[in-house]
């Protein structure tokens, strides 16, 4: 997957990465050694002037594999259109066997950005401010039962960075996010550690306590939570 990436990096393809790909690098970059979360996803976002068609993306991302000598084949099973992303399923080219996926999102706001070099391999991705704000937001409203993994990168991030409210605030305006009233996070902690016991950590991945997550990623984001006004349990 990063020799994937690594390859769209140096064809000039304007895709900057972003996901659990992204924050394993960042984390590691940063100082981090523990276990982080699996994925068998790819996620981008690709940005130029003129939006491209699905021949387009399939035809660049696919020379760019082979001029680098990555032997895979680029699939387009679902094109982008409002709301929705890109999927790409990238395959071995002598088996067929679909080997990860790729999301692109198409003509998303810019993000600030960074290189990576993970494995040997450099590519663009969105910087840690960026990953910050994007699942502070994620967690703010009531989606937060289905966005568990953003509670637990929460958890991994807030072990090597510190939390800047201003800086935070000032990429969710740049990027078009905003935040809910982190009702869901705050008040339904049953319901929260419910969500949290049923998420499942691919491969031998250690799962903290919710009780240490949740204690560790609620006094992380505590500059920018509204006053908080009865905790609704002990944990």
């Amino acid at each position: 997957m990063y020799e994937a990436m690594g390859a769209i990096y140096e064809s000039g393809i304007p895709i900057t990465f972003k996901g659990a790909m992204v924050l394993k690098a960042c984390l590691l970059e940063a100082g981090y050694s523990g276990d982080t979360r699996q994925t068998v996803d790819v996620d981008g976002n690709w940005n130029s002037r003129e939006a491209p068609t699905a021949e387009q993306m399939r035809d660049s991302l696919q020379k760019a594999l082979l001029n680098n000598a990555v032997d895979l084949e680029v699939v387009l099973y679902r094109m982008y259109g409002k709301g929705r992303s890109a999927g790409f399923e990238l395959k071995d080219s002598e088996t067929g066997e679909i080997l990860f996926t790729m999301d692109i999102d198409v003509n998303r706001p810019p993000a600030p950005t960074k290189v990576y070099e993970m494995e040997g391999f450099r590519f663009r991705g969105v910087a840690p401010s960026q990953m910050l704000a994007d699942k502070i937001s994620a967690i703010s409203g009531n989606i937060v039962f289905r966005r568990i993994k953003d509670v637990i990168d929460l958890y991994y991030l807030s072990k090597v960075f510190a939390f800047d409210r201003a800086d935070i605030l000032r990429t969710l305006k740049n990027s078009g996010r905003g935040l809910g009233d982190f009702n869901g996070f705050l008040y339904r902690i049953n319901d929260l550690e419910h969500a949290y016991e049923k998420f499942r950590l691919k491969g031998d991945i250690f799962k903290p306590t919710f009780k240490e997550v949740y204690l560790t990623v609620r006094s992380f984001i505590e500059p920018i939570l509204p006053g908080v006004k009865d905790m609704g349990r002990e944990l």
